[in-house]
């Protein structure tokens, strides 16, 4: 935490930017620094994250790529992720986002395409709103383990950087 509150304005907007896409978001954090820990930080990023207007969400989740399933995956479900996938983009213009934090590897894809599926029947206002939620939490689950707090460290609870939030 100290490293992140001490860093340059520059270096903590980079680092932001790799959470959320947003440059606003990232320049309105880095902005309010010092934060006393962990906690404070993230409630600081849901509170920029809801201030987002409708054009800045739109590019954020313009920049969120869908990484690509397990080397492992069956080819079916690589086809029928890649399906999903397109049905969504074609709905809605963006890439499907959801944050996986709390399932296990084995459950995310069917997690993923059950969330296509049924976020397919929103209404694009509706599904807006789900995307910049989803945005949120994944910016936070990227936050916790960019700026891993001291307390969190000594009790062995951070994330490493492969932890399940995720863009698919």
């Amino acid at each position: 935490m100290d490293r992140f509150n001490e860093a340059p304005v520059r270096d903590a907007e980079a680092a932001l930017l790799t959470c959320c896409r947003s440059r606003r978001w990232a320049e309105r954090l880095a902005a309010h620094r010092p934060y006393p820990d962990l906690g404070a930080l993230l409630a600081a990023a849901d509170e920029a994250s809801y201030d987002l207007s409708v054009a800045e969400i739109a590019d954020a989740l313009a920049c969120e790529i869908p990484p690509r399933p397990a080397a492992d995956t069956p080819s079916a479900a690589h086809t029928a992720l890649r399906a999903a996938h397109a049905a969504y983009e074609s709905r809605f213009g963006h890439a499907f986002v959801i944050c996986l934090d709390g399932f296990a590897p084995g459950e995310q894809l069917d997690q993923v395409l059950a969330g296509i599926r049924f976020r397919l029947g929103n209404e694009p206002d509706e599904e807006r709103a789900v995307a910049a939620d989803e945005l949120r939490r994944l910016a936070r689950g990227r936050l916790a383990r960019t700026v891993p707090d001291a307390e969190n460290d000594r009790a062995g609870l951070s994330t490493g950087p492969d932890s399940p939030s995720v863009a698919v």
